[in-house]
């Protein structure tokens, strides 16, 4: 059946990965870290092309937020980070202080939006109510609405921090359909995931039984962060794909004015 925009009433969004560029606002704040390391290092960036040193740290962060949230499914995101700074400083034997990692963990609301980003969702909020499933905290979201997301209204913020786990654990997105029904009279079927990440929203939309999600690409295979397609093709079900948000909002737009 052909993907029709018309038949959802909430859009619920991932917001880093799919709205902010996470990718760029975290190898940016962890590459001072790494270039703290001897010049002879192999890690050192002056050792490496910029894609393998980025390809380097945005490998070791997923994998260590990964692990830290799991064992810690109520720890604050920006403990999250702070943790994942300390981590992978003692994996490397750089000396580092608290504060060093504190202010790693407060970046989260410098990351940078996708150039598309706002433009697309102020389309997309004249057709839908526009939903935040995100694993983060509520004080570094408002950081980031007031920030890269300045002009963006959502109707409803469910966060990490309010559910008490981090997604793709099921009940982030238990929480969501029945806050979205609660709030919005929406019923589950008339919820539309929209997500870049694979591993974090798309396979538990399909465990969960809710309706095919819209993929947004962004880098496609070539993003490190998020799961790669080829590895994930049999536990998702995606309803449509784009490569950019911005390609989303003009085919929503299209399907409205549609005759």
């Amino acid at each position: 059946m052909a993907f029709n925009p018309k038949e959802y009433k909430v859009l619920s969004f991932d917001i880093y990965g799919t709205l902010i560029d996470w990718e760029t606002g975290i190898y940016e704040a962890l590459l001072p870290l790494v270039s703290k390391l001897p010049a002879i290092n192999p890690h050192h960036p002056s050792n490496n092309s910029l894609a393998a040193t980025r390809r380097y740290l945005l490998t070791k962060y997923t994998n260590l937020e990964f692990a830290i949230q799991k064992a810690q499914p109520t720890l604050a995101y920006p403990k999250v980070l702070a943790e994942i700074y300390s981590r992978l400083a003692s994996q490397l034997s750089i000396p580092i202080t608290n504060d060093e990692a504190e202010k790693f963990g407060s970046t989260i609301g410098e990351w940078p939006a996708f150039l598309d980003t706002v433009a697309a969702m102020q389309t997309l909020g004249s057709y839908y109510k526009l939903v935040v499933l995100s694993n983060v905290d509520n004080a570094s979201f408002a950081r980031t609405l007031a920030g890269p997301l300045k002009g963006v209204k959502f109707d409803g913020i469910y966060t990490a921090e309010d559910i008490g786990s981090y997604k793709p654990d099921i009940r982030n997105f238990e929480y969501l359909v029945k806050n979205a029904g609660e709030s919005f009279g929406a019923k589950k079927e008339e919820i539309l995931k929209v997500a870049q990440s694979l591993m974090h929203d798309h396979r538990t939309v399909k465990k969960f039984g809710m309706r095919p999600s819209v993929w947004i690409k962004r880098a496609g295979d070539d993003a490190l962060m998020g799961g790669k397609y080829e590895d994930a093709k049999n536990e998702v079900d995606l309803a449509a794909s784009f490569d950019t948000l911005g390609d989303f909002a003009e085919a929503v737009k299209k399907a409205f004015e549609k005759a």
